[in-house]
């Protein structure tokens, strides 16, 4: 871990070194679906069926897609049981549970960043504070 920090620390220090290390997080959960299927998975291992279920309008095929990739990526394990009809279970795997601290990070500044820059500048919500 101490050899892990000195190298985040000297990754801060290179502007190479650091647009890289940031392109490098956003490929392995890039596009519109990664996220919410890891935010799903956060809750627990889960099957096909049941993740569809919680992310709606995403397709079959695209949900079957982007976990073929998050797998890829050592986001996520895929666990086939040998039964009538077989059952798949997807869950994080560890490198992946470590994405629970960026995505609250990430919930916290959305939630900020909502309420500073997007309904403070609606105009039905504007009108509202400044006439009390």
């Amino acid at each position: 871990m101490i050899q892990s920090l000195k190298s985040v620390e000297n990754v801060k220090k290179c502007p190479v070194s650091y647009v890289l290390a940031v392109q490098d997080t956003l490929n392995a959960f890039q596009g519109k679906w990664k996220m919410p299927i890891i935010g799903t998975l956060l809750f627990g291992k889960k099957r096909f069926k049941e993740i569809e279920r919680e992310i709606p309008k995403i397709t079959p095929r695209m949900l079957s897609q982007e976990l073929k990739d998050l797998e890829a990526n050592g986001i996520i394990s895929r666990k086939v049981y040998n039964t009538i009809p077989v059952t798949v279970e997807y869950e994080l795997t560890e490198s992946g549970e470590q994405l629970h601290r960026v995505i609250d990070t990430m919930i916290e500044w959305g939630l900020q960043h909502r309420q500073t820059n997007i309904m403070d500048n609606l105009p039905a919500f504007s009108g509202v504070r400044n006439a009390g």
